[in-house]
């Protein structure tokens, strides 16, 4: 399991992360702000307000947080199989 090390909040939505692997990329979640939960990212003091929770995910209070397997993916371009090798089902078969 990956695990968000640093963020930066960026404009628009954006946040620039390292992981704990050294790895960086930058994750936009403008596709979810004033969704549901992420309503409350109408205001921006909110989503400014990110916190790094104690498993490296990322936080908003209580109400929000967002897996940092699934960041690490979006953040690097990475497929699921190479963070889960055990999904790669393209091996040999007798």
């Amino acid at each position: 399991m990956r695990q968000v090390a640093a963020l930066d909040v960026l404009d628009d939505y954006k946040l620039a992360l390292t992981f704990d692997t050294g790895e960086q990329g930058v994750v936009d979640l403008a596709h979810l702000a004033g969704k549901g939960v992420f309503a409350a990212w109408n205001d921006m003091d909110v989503f400014r307000s990110v916190q790094i929770g104690p498993y490296g995910e990322l936080a908003w209070g209580e109400e929000i947080d967002l897996c940092p397997d699934a960041l690490y993916l979006e953040a690097t371009g990475k497929q699921p199989e190479d963070l889960f090798p055990a999904l790669d089902r393209t091996g040999a078969h007798a």
